[in-house]
């Protein structure tokens, strides 16, 4: 009997330990997600932040461009890094100064988009044909874009520029602000006379709207900064 019964209390301290070993795991793989939840959280803030500061590095480049005196229609975003020949060879180009990736001109360093926040790669593009709401005149504005961005990402930046938490980017209909090759700021394309974006104006709720990201009519999020106001 003695045995019997020391034999049950080992049977009942080893279910009570698998219970709690199962009790632990639970609790360190709750733990894990959320640690895994919070570093995406702020890796997508720490990505929004290095677009904006980097947009706004571009701008500053283009603002040192016209400040040395050349016309914002002579403006070029010809980079030694890009493929995209629209915009220009930079080596060719005798007027340095009027190059934002030259260090004679803007000196503004060529860099791709941070890993993880495009649906799929595409290099930054220039555009002279859209004028966005509430900033300069009806006049199309420069605009610098990085298409293709998810849905996360898009939502992290309106929000850092003053949009609800977690609301639907402003649609951009017609034309949209990424406008394709056809339109890229370089020779022979600059400003349009009239702008190919002017609709969907109503869900820009944040004005000026300088910078932000827009949802366009083919279902791509496209973030979007104001180098130049017109």
């Amino acid at each position: 009997m003695k045995r019997r019964d020391e034999d049950g209390n080992v049977l009942i301290i080893i279910l009570v330990a698998i219970m709690l070993i199962g009790l632990l795991t639970a609790v360190i793989q709750g733990s894990s997600n959320n640690d895994n939840a919070n570093i995406d959280k702020e890796q997508l803030l720490l990505n929004a932040s290095r677009v904006r500061q980097y947009a706004m590095e571009l701008e500053n480049a283009v603002s040192i461009i016209v400040r040395n005196g050349h016309s914002e229609v002579d403006i070029r975003f010809a980079n030694p890094d890009s493929t995209i020949a629209d915009y220009g060879d930079m080596s060719a180009d005798t007027e340095k100064t009027r190059q934002v990736f030259h260090a004679d001109g803007g000196a503004a360093e060529y860099r791709s988009a941070p890993v993880g926040i495009q649906t799929s790669a595409s290099s930054w593009e220039f555009y002279g044909g859209t004028s966005l709401p509430g900033v300069g005149t009806s006049a199309p504005d420069l605009i610098a874009v990085l298409p293709n961005v998810t849905l996360a990402f898009c939502q992290k930046v309106n929000e850092m520029n003053g949009y609800a938490k977690g609301t639907s980017p402003p649609t951009d209909t017609g034309s949209c602000l990424n406008a394709g090759a056809a339109e890229r700021f370089g020779t022979g394309v600059t400003f349009d006379g009239t702008a190919n974006d002017a609709t969907g104006e109503a869900t820009f709720t944040v004005l000026p709207a300088m910078q932000g990201c827009a949802r366009c009519d083919d279902a791509t999020y496209n973030f979007f900064h104001v180098l130049l106001k017109r």
